[in-house]
């Protein structure tokens, strides 16, 4: 892996098995190593105009923690690597860091989560892996004797390569290497009711496997799934079927009850030339393609009414992968075939606003299951025409219609509209908590 890939965009996602009240916030990965970043107290202005409610640090940093006080934000502080065999040795020490970097802030700055570490399991160092469980130990009773145990939670971060089996995610499980060590942390995070923090990265699933349909599985755009045999789901994209395994893995050991945090994702939007992936494009549409579908998982207000409908600035391209995977998602498309009622006009446009709008009313009908990758939107004049009738709207599908605004388009497409067989999206085992994004700031 070269060493000059630039992820410009990251997310922290944290997930909550089985619960009914989780709800979605958005969050910031805050990271420092960048030229001309503004001051702390701008950051802290920024974040309070956002939905931002949630930001992860990689450090400590006093000035950014006390910035963030009164704002009822969630912070994530983290001790570093070379933090570990000081605060082993000596609980004394875990001590002093608590005093230094939590009590002078908290509570009024939101502190939530410390995590102890980054990846240490793949340093491949085997005294700092045998110094981690006892450093998160001393740090959490450290945080006992000044009675934050329990408000606040100790965890540590890892990498998806601890996984030795990722595929398909029922058969998700850690590597024979990592199973001993990993055995007596994931007690330490049951018994505290901390999470379990992953780095998940879809990219470089891609990077091992550059096929064209393996970029669209990864970039949460139109592909025909892949199937776990094991569970009859389909994944339509590698970052659920990657935390699926991560619980498959947690379940093989006992633990599946121990939380998801996603600590990390994103993608590159710069790279070595000979590197496969990295472009800002890709970066864009896999970090705002995820939020959009992790935002989609999740209870959210009142449901749209009227109707989705393709947008005029899509492409045909885009449009008919749009088309080809609606129809696959179990929806009647049988209305674009050729003699449907909504065959005529025979082009792409047309036929996408149609198998849109069907997926629409079948879904819970939230602003996020009208975006097909951003070609699609909401309308409230009812685009049915003729004979053909679009269901939904706040009348229905009785509802008087309006002229079909696609169908005097002058771009005529030949290609059939087959409908697929049905398959089964993934009903994941998490619901969002929250999601979070990081600031790229420009000066």
């Amino acid at each position: 892996m070269a060493i000059s890939i630039c992820f410009s965009l990251l997310l922290i996602v944290l997930f909550q098995f089985p619960s009914s009240h989780a709800e979605p916030f958005i969050g910031v990965n805050y990271g420092q190593v960048a030229d001309n970043l503004p001051p702390p107290s701008e950051t802290a202005k920024l974040i309070q105009s956002t939905s931002i409610q949630k930001v992860r640090l990689y450090g400590a940093d006093p000035a950014i923690i006390k910035a963030l006080a009164g704002t009822g934000v969630g912070i994530v502080i983290g001790t570093a690597n070379g933090d570990l065999p000081s605060l082993a040795a000596d609980p004394n020490a875990a001590s002093q860091w608590i005093s230094s970097n939590v009590l002078p802030f908290y509570p009024a700055s939101k502190i939530i989560l410390i995590t102890v570490g980054n990846e240490v399991l793949l340093s491949k160092d085997p005294n700092l892996v045998s110094q981690l469980l006892p450093a998160m130990q001393n740090v959490q009773k450290a945080l006992e004797a000044v009675s934050l145990g329990g408000k606040i939670k100790v965890s540590t971060v890892h990498a998806m390569s601890v996984l030795g089996s990722s595929e398909p995610p029922s058969s998700g499980s850690f590597a024979s290497g990592y199973q001993a060590g990993l055995k007596d942390i994931l007690q330490f995070l049951s018994d505290t009711g901390s999470p379990f923090a992953i780095n998940p990265y879809p990219f470089f699933a891609y990077q091992s496997d550059p096929r064209p349909e393996t970029l669209a599985f990864c970039l949460f755009q139109p592909n025909a799934g892949r199937p776990d045999h094991n569970t009859g789901i389909t994944y339509m994209n590698m970052f659920d079927a990657q935390v699926d395994a991560v619980h498959s893995a947690l379940k093989s050991m006992g633990f599946e009850k121990v939380e998801i945090v996603v600590a990390e994702t994103g993608w590159a939007s710069r790279g070595d030339p000979n590197e496969v992936g990295p472009s800002v494009d890709n970066a864009k549409a896999y970090n705002g393609n995820l939020i959009a579908h992790l935002r989609s998982m999740t209870p959210s207000g009142k449901a749209s009414t009227g109707w989705c409908v393709s947008k005029k600035d899509a492409t045909d391209e885009q449009l008919q992968s749009s088309i080809d995977w609606a129809c696959g998602q179990g929806i009647d498309c049988g209305a674009i075939q050729p003699g449907g009622a909504c065959f005529e006009p025979n082009n792409v446009a047309s036929h996408a606003a149609f198998a849109m709008n069907m997926y629409y009313q079948k879904s819970p009908k939230r602003p996020t299951d009208c975006d097909f990758s951003q070609t699609a939107t909401i309308t409230s004049q009812n685009p049915s025409y003729n004979s053909c009738v679009y269901p939904g709207g706040v009348g229905g599908a009785g509802s008087a219609g309006v002229m079909n605004k696609y169908v005097n388009s002058d771009k005529i497409e030949s290609k059939k509209n087959g409908a697929v067989e049905s398959k089964v999206y993934s009903s994941l085992s998490f619901l969002l908590i929250v999601v979070s994004l990081i600031v790229h700031v420009n000066m």
